[in-house]
């Protein structure tokens, strides 16, 4: 069910959470996570394709609440919340909502500053196999134009070249709301969920301020 979280937890439990102190420290793993990528990137000339977006049609991508709530709070700041959270309820594509096949570049991403962690990840991180080993994480299209980048690029984690670790990252968001993080979802339902949250929140206050 889209709102299993929310209902799972109760209303009451957001209501008492510092959503907007969440999401800064949120935006902080992310923002560390971007600098580390960058000088992975530098370090191997990989690079997505531009304009590509393929990783992004896929409708099976799942994700934590808590990974949008920065979006959630954005919305939200710019009064679009509500309209936001329609827009996912009504619509009937199993795809990212913040998914633009009609903006070019930028990975199709409608609101790439707020993307995902997983949206982060893949392409420029690695998973650790049962010996504990950095294996790289991207996707077919570097792999088969930039072969010989990949392939130095492989050889040079092997030789202790920093590489983001996924599950790192995954941990580093879990211990600032485990609540929110440890369930992954459908990426359109994981963005409903932050939204419900952040509205939630707001109303919250605003009607303890308004003495109702």
């Amino acid at each position: 069910m889209v709102w299993a979280i929310c209902q799972r937890l109760n209303y009451g439990y957001f209501a008492t959470m510092d959503v907007p102190d969440i999401a800064r420290q949120v935006e902080t793993v992310f923002f560390g996570l971007d600098q580390q990528i960058a000088a992975f990137q530098a370090a191997t000339s990989l690079h997505c394709r531009w304009g590509c977006g393929k990783c992004c049609f896929k409708a099976d991508l799942e994700a934590t609440v808590l990974e949008f709530l920065p979006f959630a709070l954005y919305l939200h700041g710019n009064d679009q919340a509500w309209t936001w959270l329609e827009k996912i309820r009504n619509e009937g594509s199993g795809l990212c909502p913040i998914l633009n096949p009609t903006q070019p570049g930028a990975g199709l991403c409608s609101q790439y500053q707020h993307r995902g962690l997983i949206c982060r990840l893949f392409g420029y991180s690695a998973r650790l196999n049962k010996y504990r080993e950095k294996e790289l994480v991207t996707c077919t299209v570097i792999k088969t134009e930039q072969a010989e980048a990949f392939q130095r690029a492989e050889d040079q984690i092997e030789k202790e070249l920093a590489i983001p670790v996924m599950s790192d990252f995954y941990l580093q968001l879990h211990a600032i709301e485990p609540n929110l993080a440890r369930e992954f979802l459908p990426i359109r339902q994981a963005i409903a969920a932050a939204l419900e949250i952040v509205l939630h929140y707001f109303s919250y206050r605003e009607s303890r301020e308004g003495g109702i």
